[in-house]
């Protein structure tokens, strides 16, 4: 399955951005699943990113060999991630996508690249060329003028952020989702919509997959 959906570059319609703002702020407080328009892409699951394993997640964990599973740096014992191949692609990703897909990872089942389009925030790492090129052709629709507004101010933000120090040795989805839940506010605690990855750029001492 290509890592990219063709080479197209037209616009892929991202939905009603109010409906899709609802949506993440309650996988961020209540969880849930995200609903994303994947196509053929498999961009995240191919571009070197630790899919986080949490305690709780028997039947994910019980569907991937133990052999791929390790210790997550920095967190407490029982929580895992996945690592990567050489290519930087997920071992449970064939050539027909997801393996496991039925009981994939709560990481897996929450992220969702529009993240980027509505914070305005630009995948800048060399290896996630993919979810770069998606996240480039989503398109929102606006039910109200208020949703346009909302998102104009949010791609503002995120302008700001590329500049911000704080932020500088943040990965680009840390700060994508920085931009978002500093405008939804305090509402927007709990869970991450998104986290496949460390939220910092350097590396992390854990192995990839063939090593």
């Amino acid at each position: 399955m290509s890592t990219v959906d063709s080479h197209d570059s037209d616009p892929i319609g991202a939905g009603d951005f109010g409906v899709w703002l609802a949506n993440l702020r309650r996988i961020m407080r209540r969880g849930g699943e995200s609903d994303v328009a994947c196509g053929t892409c498999t961009g995240c699951c191919s571009g070197s990113q630790f899919v986080h394993i949490e305690p709780d997640e028997h039947v994910a964990r019980a569907a991937i060999p133990p052999a791929w599973l390790v210790p997550a740096p920095g967190m407490p014992p029982g929580h895992q991630v996945i690592g990567f191949d050489a290519e930087g692609r997920c071992p449970m990703l064939g050539d027909s996508g997801c393996t496991i897909y039925p009981d994939r990872p709560r990481a897996c089942r929450v992220y969702d690249c529009r993240v980027f389009a509505a914070a305005g925030v630009e995948v800048d790492e060399p290896e996630k060329t993919a979810i770069a090129h998606r996240a480039r052709r989503w398109v929102f629709e606006y039910s109200s003028e208020a949703d346009r507004a909302q998102h104009v101010a949010m791609t503002r933000r995120g302008a700001e952020v590329a500049h911000d120090p704080q932020l500088r040795d943040v990965a680009s989805l840390g700060r994508a989702l920085a931009v978002i839940r500093s405008q939804l506010g305090a509402s927007a605690d709990g869970a991450n919509p998104a986290s496949r990855s460390s939220a910092r750029r350097r590396r992390t001492t854990t192995p990839r997959c063939d090593e």
